[in-house]
């Protein structure tokens, strides 16, 4: 081949090459135009499913209002039903200090009711029996998505009788007794109720409504770890003893063998 054939021929290949560029840019182009329309498809069926959900979920929370009416019935037959479903709980009991336990024990119901609109937020509504520590009969927090969706939340202001206000008491103690008294003693439970700096990220109104409320009968029932091994002990030392007494009964069996060996011996010798 010449040298004019080979250069003609390797223009025609690069010419060839470069159609081949534009016509992939092309297909490519026309394949995430249309990709980006099966996409909005898609996300109008997903946004669709959300709405169907919704409606689903507003249903069946008016079909559970009265199993939840019943079963609050039912708690309140039990003494510390709610104080002891807390501190079985693993999220909650690290929030609570001695003194939260002691005022919780005057709690008698819980309720947790999400709005008609399932998607603008819920309120959870604590009652409590009297008590030496503030005057509510219901401390109550809401949390609320506003027509822009921030989320926001307000809650009951307690009133604390004189000396009793837990959470001043909880800061006094940790401020007195320097750091590493704070990372020991958590803070009170009670300052979740003026907490409400990220409504959006509050982790115990979230465990209570999601965790909690649905069967709170599942931590009540938790049984005391302390318990569990205290009788795991119990049993131990009951089996060493019943071993050290078949160890001593067997000893004894073989001394009185051998008695009886040395006895007979004897007989026989005074027969003779």
């Amino acid at each position: 081949m010449s040298a004019s054939a080979a250069k003609a021929s390797k223009k025609e290949l690069n010419s060839n090459h470069d159609g081949a560029d534009e016509t992939s840019e092309k297909e490519q182009q026309e394949a995430i135009e249309h990709i980006d329309e099966v996409q909005n498809e898609i996300d109008r069926l997903n946004e669709q499913a959300s709405e169907e959900i919704l409606k689903v979920e507003q249903k069946y929370n008016k079909l559970r209002q009265p199993f939840f009416q019943k079963r609050s019935e039912l708690i309140a037959k039990i003494p510390n039903f709610w104080v002891t479903t807390f501190v079985n709980h693993p999220q909650v009991s690290a929030l609570l200090g001695e003194e939260d336990e002691e005022a919780l024990h005057y709690l008698s119901r819980v309720e947790v009711t999400e709005f008609e609109d399932i998607k603008s937020g819920y309120r959870i509504d604590f009652y409590f029996d009297e008590n030496p520590y503030f005057e509510n009969k219901v401390l109550s927090k809401e949390f609320h998505l506003n027509e822009s969706g921030d989320p926001s939340s307000k809650s009951t202001e307690i009133k604390w009788k004189s000396g009793k206000d837990l959470t001043k008491r909880s800061s006094q103690t940790q401020n007195k007794a320097g750091r590493k008294r704070q990372h020991e003693e958590p803070e009170s439970f009670f300052t979740w109720f003026t907490d409400h700096a990220d409504a959006g990220a509050d982790e115990l109104g979230e465990v209570i409504k999601d965790d909690i409320w649905p069967n709170p009968l599942q931590y009540y029932l938790v049984p005391d770890m302390d318990d569990e091994e205290g009788e795991g002990e119990d049993e131990e030392e009951d089996e060493e003893g019943l071993e050290d007494i078949d160890e001593e009964g067997d000893e004894d069996g073989e001394e009185d063998e051998e008695d009886d060996g040395e006895d007979g011996e004897d007989d026989e010798g005074e027969d003779d």
